[in-house]
């Protein structure tokens, strides 16, 4: 075997998960496997550890990329994010700050479902006055993350969940409400501090919400469609809130990570994540081996991995939640000339995916440890789906060519990027890369979208981290009209998101024509353009 990575996965890999910098993939992938299968007393040359290694160096499974980065580490938190609530009471509110400052601090995003705390102006009997209500804490917390940064250049990642019916709704649902002031400052200086910026929020949707919402005689009916209509309206031109759906036997799991795929009903449990690469993998007993190889390592993670402080051991070990994931669907389709969309012959492979329940059971059984309450789910893969270089968990392509914008210490630089699902469509099928559905254009139709995530969903037992493109901001009729959509939708579904293009100022992804994006393929600039570094500018 060869390394090989290319240019832009390469730079990526070495930005944030070769360790020293010196490290190759297949070092990593060494360094990876070693450790983690370690604790379950798995040595080195073990048939097991080489399995995984082999697995990871061939990109056909990739860990999640704390396990990348951390493995082998002094501390090695590998189980990321945490899921979080938080009691009303000054008690509550100091544990919340206490909690998220160790988990920021240590790389975990966090998650923190707030309905609990009581609405503002409510009365507080034992020091007088009347309370705050949850927008204030959400803010305190999103400062945390604002000045944590998580080691100095990772953004925080955080997520805020309120109920439908919590009588601070509305302020929440205006929370992350930029004024044009704002927006402008950010497209010309991305770092400048918006309200709740490193936060997304979600209006959680439960059972008594569809009742309410579907029967005009329900006393609530008014209600539930005022919330949903707002939220809508602002999800379609801001790209905020989403929504998060607890429904049946998941209807006590509102506490969500911070991408919302991993869902528990237990405060301080811990995400455990990493994704299978559909796309190179070859036959179905192929990805038989991996869902067993990649459980047994999810499950050896949960063993391994340091906490941010010991109440997390306490749940994870109750739970041990194991967050198997999928990347390279939509590049699978591709490949076979599928449209995006539900397939038959995906569905064969998605019923071996989810098999993952029992080979969890029997390897947890083997090793005399707690079974795992759940087992998969769908994270949005962005650094590990360019190493992967393949399309993100169950997204469609972004843009057959776009520019990347992200951070190096806290300057922003960009870089131009050739889809490699598309070059290599492009380069070996002699594909025309206007041709290539992408999200782009599947965001003309997205009901589509919908349907496919609200398909997938069926094979998972946790979330699907996925958000639904629009073209543009849209105004009240279309955003009514994708409501409209969506409503029959949404009891499918575990949560979802959607994002208008330029929605909140300069994206992290702008599109690229691939004449463009391949003759600069590798270059990095600075984003004031004043100089470029390791290719030349020529802009």
């Amino acid at each position: 075997m060869t390394e090989d990575l290319s240019e832009f996965a390469e730079t990526i890999f070495r930005q944030k998960y070769s360790m020293g910098g010196r490290e190759g993939w297949f070092d990593t992938a060494n360094r990876v496997a070693t450790n983690v299968m370690a604790a379950l007393g798995y040595g080195p040359r073990s048939d097991e550890t080489r399995r995984i290694e082999r697995l990871i160096a061939e990109r056909k499974f990739l860990p999640g990329g704390r396990y990348l980065y951390a493995s082998g580490r002094s501390l090695h938190q590998v189980n990321n994010c945490l899921l979080l609530s938080v009691e009303d009471s000054r008690e509550g509110w100091g544990s919340l700050w206490q909690r998220a400052g160790m988990a920021l601090l240590t790389g975990a995003g966090i998650g923190i479902e707030y309905s609990r705390v009581r609405p503002s102006g409510s009365p507080i009997s034992r020091t007088g006055g009347e309370a705050s209500g949850p927008c204030p804490l959400m803010q305190t917390v999103n400062e945390i993350g604002r000045q944590v940064m998580q080691g100095g250049s990772r953004r925080s990642a955080i997520w805020a969940g309120l109920a439908w019916d919590h009588g601070d709704i509305d302020d929440f649902l205006r929370v992350k409400d930029w004024s044009p002031e704002v927006r402008g400052l950010r497209d010309r200086d991305p770092s400048f501090p918006a309200s709740m910026e490193l936060t997304n929020v979600s209006v959680r949707l439960d059972g008594r919400f569809f009742e309410a919402i579907g029967d005009p005689t329900h006393p609530e009916h008014e209600r539930a469609g005022r919330v949903y209509r707002e939220a809508v309206a602002r999800m379609c031109r801001t790209g905020e809130p989403g929504f998060s759906v607890d429904l049946g036997p998941d209807a006590s799991e509102v506490l969500r990570n911070a991408c919302t795929e991993v869902t528990s009903c237990d405060d301080d449990d811990v995400c455990n994540l990493g994704s299978i690469n559909l796309a190179r993998i070859g036959s179905l007993h192929e990805l038989r081996d991996a869902v067993d190889a990649a459980t047994l390592f999810l499950i050896a993670g949960t063993v391994y991995s340091d906490l941010p402080y010991p109440e997390v051991g306490t749940v994870r070990s109750q739970n041990r939640r194991l967050g198997l994931g999928l990347m390279g669907v939509h590049e699978w389709l591709l490949s076979r000339g599928r449209p995006y969309g539900p397939d038959g012959e995906l569905a064969a492979w998605l019923q071996e995916y989810a098999r993952s329940t029992e080979v969890a059971a029997r390897w947890a059984d083997r090793h005399s440890l707690s079974q795992p309450v759940k087992t998969r789910a769908i994270a949005p893969t962005g650094t590990i789906g360019i190493i992967g270089e393949t399309t993100t968990g169950i997204e469609p392509i972004y843009r057959t060519a776009y520019r990347r914008r992200y951070l190096v210490g806290r300057e922003w630089n960009h870089q131009y990027v050739v889809d490699p699902t598309a070059r290599r469509l492009v380069e070996r099928d002699g594909i025309d890369p206007s041709e290539i559905e992408d999200a782009h254009a599947l965001s003309f139709e997205p009901g589509r979208r919908i349907e496919m995530q609200a398909w997938v969903q069926g094979f998972v037992d946790h979330g699907i981290s996925s958000t639904v493109n629009l073209p543009e901001p849209l105004g009240e009729e279309d955003a009514a009209a994708f409501g409209r959509t969506l409503l029959p939708l949404l009891p499918r579904l575990r949560g979802i998101t959607a994002y208008p293009a330029g929605a909140r100022g300069l994206d992290p992804l702008e599109p690229a024509s691939y004449t463009e994006a391949v003759r600069h393929n590798g270059t990095v600039f600075e984003e004031d353009g004043s100089r470029c570094i390791g290719g030349i500018c020529g802009l």
